[in-house]
């Protein structure tokens, strides 16, 4: 996802900000879009609640493993070695 240069927008007496139209456009967010609010490292992050904005969030991710090792193939082995250490302690 690209990143846009930065927005700036002032909070009216009643709290309320306007998103910038082309930070919504990029993820997703319409009208009566739901957002998540939460203070990390002092600062206040939004996350867009549609399906729209999670499947552009999904998507900005993929690929990012490719050409490295399935986790579900290294979590297998992981299993597999485990259960022929604990057959050994067992005796068998």
């Amino acid at each position: 996802m690209e990143t846009l240069e930065q927005k700036v927008a002032k909070v009216s007496s009643k709290g309320q900000v306007v998103i910038p139209a082309a930070i919504r456009e990029q993820l997703g967010i319409e009208r009566g879009t739901q957002l998540s609010f939460r203070v990390e490292g002092g600062r206040m992050i939004v996350d867009p609640q549609s399906l729209e904005a999670k499947l552009q969030r999904i998507r900005s991710v993929r690929g990012i493993t490719a050409g490295g090792p399935s986790g579900t193939d290294l979590l297998l082995e992981d299993r597999w070695q485990e259960r022929e250490r604990q057959l050994r302690e067992d005796g068998w």
